[in-house]
């Protein structure tokens, strides 16, 4: 084949396809809409993964974190104390003792408040009491005022530092610093403000659900002589330990060995859990391969049934132009020119279908983005594997009319009427 004669089977093909503008179109729509479901289910998927990802990047791959899981009525948690005392300072002491590579370590007691001054535009803001320590171990950044000192946590003083859900429900456009704000019956003085964290909706893995952004941070012993909780009976005496091991340590082994510790003292008693992010790491970027191919799967179904409608316009065109094939063969066409001709116009068809359903795809994950607030990522692979596919599903299911077309016998397709 020469590339005159490519030449001149695109400039025939295109001829023809515009000659039948509306066919063509009505054939392009079932490539269309297939590649751009393509692009569009991943990126919705791509956006989800990532964010999840950030997520659990942002919880730390070298941090391991205990989440008690405490009982919420008095029956279950008669239950749960005839073999266990819940998470305790015992247990982040035998912890600190017996774990090696810890790098730094902080308890943390969460506490609802009932009431609050100034009272929350919208959803009341947690307490969380946690050491100095927490602002590393969490990689929280201040971007007003300061964070508490370890002296402040020794002597149990009245401060607090704001997330910033919390600072936008308390103070909206005002300013925080130097403010006091009231937890319950205890006045806390505003000393600082942290940035914005990443956050998921739902539970993820063995975390509670909750705005990372609505909590108001404050010294353990603040939080643990000055703060009552509503249903503080029901309560362990701490909820979480978050634990930073030094680099190069294995997090994932040490996780294991965490929850052996944990389990002799509580007596097989399940009542915590201890998320390794690295392993939600790990077990999220599994979970993103066999999502992608799912996605591609379903959507791909799309582009077959765009690549049957190719079969069925080309075979339907062979009966239109069964004297045309029969002249050109009679003129010295051989049948590899016939096929050549025909899966030509089978790959312009994909093509050009392909292309504008990634405009399309590319449109309708902008759409989505924006009504549903769904983070959606086009990415450079997402549109070659759909492009790739249309051309394929072009190029199979246009063989067999181009095939069955170069078999016509010429003296009877000359005859055909």
């Amino acid at each position: 084949m020469t590339f005159s004669h490519l030449d001149s089977d695109l400039l025939h093909g295109v001829e023809n396809l515009r000659l039948h503008k509306l066919r063509t179109l009505l054939t392009m729509l079932g490539m269309i809409f297939g590649v751009a479901a393509v692009v569009s289910m991943l990126s919705i998927g791509a956006g989800a993964q990532q964010q999840m990802m950030a997520f659990i990047e942002q919880l730390g791959v070298r941090n391991l974190i205990v989440e008690a899981k405490e009982a919420t009525n008095y029956q279950d948690l008669q239950k749960v104390r005839k073999i266990s005392p819940g998470l305790t300072f015992r247990d982040w002491r035998v912890i600190k003792a017996n774990i090696n590579g810890i790098d730094q370590t902080s308890p943390r007691k969460r506490f609802t408040p009932s009431k609050m001054l100034p009272k929350p535009q919208r959803d009341m803001p947690l307490a969380y009491g946690v050491e100095p320590n927490y602002l590393h171990i969490a990689g929280l950044q201040v971007v007003e005022g300061r964070w508490f000192d370890a002296d402040e946590n020794d002597h149990a003083a009245p401060v607090c530092v704001l997330g910033d859900a919390a600072r936008a429900t308390l103070y909206g456009n005002g300013e925080p610093l130097g403010q006091y704000l009231k937890v319950d019956e205890q006045w806390l003085h505003v000393i600082g403000v942290v940035a914005p964290q990443l956050t998921v909706q739902g539970a993820a893995s063995g975390l509670p659900s909750q705005d990372l952004n609505n909590l108001i941070y404050v010294p353990l012993f603040t939080a643990l002589d000055r703060l009552e909780d509503t249903y503080s009976d029901l309560k362990d005496d701490i909820d979480g330990i978050y634990l930073q091991m030094r680099p190069g340590v294995d997090v994932l082994s040490t996780a294991d060995v965490v929850r052996g510790v944990l389990n002799k003292t509580h007596g097989g008693a399940k009542d915590f859990s201890v998320v390794a992010p690295a392993e939600l790491l790990a077990e999220q970027k599994r979970t993103q391969r066999i999502f992608e191919m799912v996605m591609v799967a379903i959507a791909s179904i799309s582009l077959l049934v765009g690549g049957i409608g190719i079969m069925n316009i080309m075979l339907a065109g062979i009966l239109e132009r069964t004297r045309e094939i029969g002249v050109r063969r009679a003129v010295g066409a051989r049948r590899v020119d016939i096929v050549r001709q025909f899966l030509v116009e089978a790959t312009l068809i994909s093509i050009v279908g392909g292309l504008i359903g990634i405009v399309f795809g590319f449109g309708m994950s902008r759409v989505i983005a924006l009504l549903a607030g769904w983070s959606t990522i086009v990415t450079l692979s997402s549109i070659l594997l759909a492009f790739l596919v249309s051309v394929t599903v072009g190029l199979i299911f246009g063989t067999y009319p181009a095939v069955k077309a170069a078999r016509l016998d010429p003296a009877e397709a000359i005859r055909y009427e």
